[in-house]
């Protein structure tokens, strides 16, 4: 009678779970991706695999590559050596608005990359207020890099580094260790599953970048991301875009198996919750020193870019006015490619929820499954088959999202499923780009729920869902919010799907900024800054409320 229930009645709820997001990524995600491959590999009903050799075979795009890989692992090496310092200072010391500024470095993370390229180009463009033109250069694309990578690095290794216990640095200083000497013998061989962690997923970001890449880089600096993009929309040479994009999953998926390693040996490695270093005010003067530099860099780098993007909105031809703002209501109403900002917000708004609804729900139910007490009682066979699954999961993670959006255009034309005129389609791709996150939010909170509580749930009679809704989402809802937040914010300014699927009569926000940036004059580009700053405002928003939301002790991403 008290006998609990075999392993085989309660496993249809994870094949339950499973279900919808896998069904939704093989519809939106797996067949777009494979339509594009099949269009361009197979034009006249067979396979031309010759086409592999040509392409790579090609110096121009050989050359493409080898930027692409040199670039990205440049931005990672230097958003490590810039972030790890910064992790230092947010895990040990204390100071005022410590807590403020953790939650900031969020903003820069989730800044959608046309409000990013917009603010740089005030900074360090061709009529930029530091007078150092570096657009079209490399330059400016690892400057924006480190811009939007920074806080992965000092939120995942400073979360990891709170943990660590000052016992043995202090054995090591009494032995005689310097400071630096005690770091990288001590604290380092503790921190490298972190920092591997962090640096991959900068690595991820940086490979895949494409508005950054096309909005400052110029002409001459070309990643797979922007030649997948004109191979496809410029030239409609699919055999080269399919090609390119089979080397770009290839790619990723790799990452995301060496990332999914060295999560695990996290895992293993840190305990989680309750961080056992105290952090303390800087003492001496180079402790001073020290905080003072990053803290300064935290500012000069990641916020005065905003900064300046709001006041040179603000600031017209004839001194402080709000012109920019009130020119947005009838500028150029009567042009073809006029986009009401106001139709534009609400576009935003609308899509973005509608993002997040989808990923949430979705998001959950493959979290829940990954993290299924039956599956976790199961060895071999059933662990790989969740490692799999969760690879797989989080392979939209660091996909093109160019390849996304052109994919889903070629893909869903025609009926059961011919959305080429649903307002749905911009939703649909958002949520592809936003689920894999959606599911890294929830499932640590998932996986730190107490199974005892289930267990004596389970004992007392209750029913699987009731389990669900009265002991297990009470403990993780201020993370589902968080997720829910995430998603928003990705949706709101999300650039390179948007531009293949976007409608005439639904434009989005990043749309208008980028469509703007493209008309000379000195109005438009005021209105640009204005548009930019609506949005910043916005997403800024969003994150800092969900940052308020997260719960005590879950600090990284």
């Amino acid at each position: 009678m008290g006998e609990r229930l075999p392993l085989i009645r309660r496993a249809p709820w994870v094949l339950v779970l499973a279900i919808p997001p896998l069904v939704f990524l093989a519809l939106f995600f797996a067949w777009p991706v494979l339509a594009i491959i099949d269009r361009g590999l197979r034009p006249s009903g067979s396979f031309q695999l010759d086409v592999f050799s040509e392409v790579l075979s090609d110096q121009n795009i050989r050359a493409v590559g080898w930027f692409t890989l040199w670039e990205s692992v440049l931005s990672t090496l230097l958003c490590l050596l810039l972030g790890i310092p910064g992790a230092a200072v947010f895990a040990r010391f204390s100071f005022r608005g410590r807590r403020a500024l953790w939650a900031l470095l969020l903003v820069p993370f989730v800044m959608p990359t046309v409000v990013v390229a917009v603010a740089f180009l005030t900074l360090i463009g061709p009529d930029g207020v530091t007078g150092i033109h570096l657009t079209g250069t490399i330059w400016a694309i690892l400057v924006a890099h480190v811009f939007f990578n920074y806080a992965i690095v000092v939120r995942t290794v400073g979360a990891a580094w709170m943990t660590l216990g000052d016992a043995q640095l202090e054995a090591a200083q009494d032995l005689g260790a310097s400071p630096l000497r005690g770091f990288l013998t001590v604290t380092l061989p503790q921190l490298r599953s972190s920092i591997l962690a962090a640096g991959s997923i900068v690595f991820l970001f940086a490979f895949t970048s494409f508005g950054i890449v096309v909005l400052l880089g110029g002409i001459h600096q070309r990643t797979l991301e922007v030649e997948i993009y004109d191979q496809t929309a410029r030239f409609l040479n699919l055999d080269v875009a399919a090609v390119l994009t089979i080397v770009q999953l290839v790619g990723v998926v790799l990452l995301l198996v060496v990332f999914g390693r060295v999560q695990s040996d996290r895992e293993q490695a840190v305990e989680r919750g309750s961080p056992a270093a105290m952090l303390r005010p800087p003492r001496t003067h180079s402790e001073r020193v020290f905080v003072g530099v990053n803290l300064a860099f935290i500012v000069l780098v990641l916020l005065s870019p905003l900064v300046v993007l709001i006041v040179r909105s603000l600031h017209g031809v004839d001194g402080w006015s709000l012109d920019a703002y009130s020119a947005l209501r009838d500028a150029r109403r009567g042009s073809t490619s006029f986009i009401a900002p106001v139709e534009a917000v609400m576009n935003s708004l609308r899509f973005a929820t509608a993002t997040t609804v989808m990923a949430v729900v979705l998001g959950g139910c493959a979290s829940w499954a990954l993290c299924s007490r039956e599956g976790r009682r199961v060895r071999s066979a059933s662990s790989i088959t969740r490692s799999v699954t969760e690879t797989a999961l989080m392979v939209p993670l660091g996909a093109s999202a160019v390849t996304v959006g052109f994919g889903c255009l070629i893909a869903l034309d025609a009926p059961p499923l011919d959305l080429r005129s649903s307002s749905w389609m911009l939703p649909i791709a958002h949520t592809v780009i936003a689920l894999p996150l959606v599911i890294r939010v929830l499932l640590p909170a998932i996986r730190s729920i107490d199974p005892n509580l289930l267990e004596a749930g389970e004992s007392l009679g209750a029913s699987r869902l009731r389990l669900w809704w009265s002991v297990e989402l009470p403990l993780v809802w201020r993370q589902v919010v968080v997720a829910a937040g995430f998603a928003f914010a990705v949706s709101l300014g999300e650039f390179g799907a948007t531009m293949f699927l976007v409608r005439a009569d639904d434009p989005t926000l990043p749309i208008a900024i980028y469509r703007t940036l493209g008309r000379p004059g000195a109005d438009n580009f005021s209105q640009a800054l204005a548009l930019s700053v609506i949005l910043m405002a916005v997403t800024a928003a969003v994150v800092l409320v969900v940052d308020r939301l997260r719960p005590n002790g879950t600090s990284e991403f």
